[in-house]
């Protein structure tokens, strides 16, 4: 190996080991407060996704939810989905939402205008909001 690369078989002295360059042991480790695992899952369970269409129909017809009406149906989803319902119709603020629950995902929105005279069907529950 010395003859293919000449001049480059020099001797690096070692490193005193320093507290910053010290490996770390393994095993569990250091936690300050709630594990990975634990914060991903919270995060995975309180998001909602609008689906396509139901962001187009959000456009459509000049629907816009602000933090606490985002919050409110969150927790509408989750009511749902502590009585075991797949997918649930939500009435809040005037408006329907009809939501996936298992994948946490809005499905269509529809006004209160839209809304009258409408039959909703495939759903298997549904949530009244104040």
């Amino acid at each position: 190996m010395t003859d293919k690369l000449p001049g480059l078989h020099m001797r690096i002295p070692p490193q005193p080991i320093t507290e910053r360059s010290a490996p770390r042991p393994i095993g569990k480790p250091e936690t300050s407060g709630a594990a990975f695992q634990e914060i991903l899952k919270s995060k995975l369970e309180t998001t909602l996704k609008f689906s396509g269409h139901a962001q187009a129909r959000l456009r459509l017809r000049n629907i816009q939810l602000d933090a606490e009406q985002l919050h409110k149906l969150e927790q509408a989803v989750d009511k749902a989905a502590a009585k075991g319902s797949r997918d649930t119709l939500v009435v809040m603020d005037g408006n329907v939402f009809v939501v996936s629950v298992r994948n946490r995902t809005v499905i269509t929105v529809v006004d209160r205008a839209s809304a009258k005279e409408n039959v909703f069907t495939q759903i298997d529950s549904a949530v009244l909001t104040d």
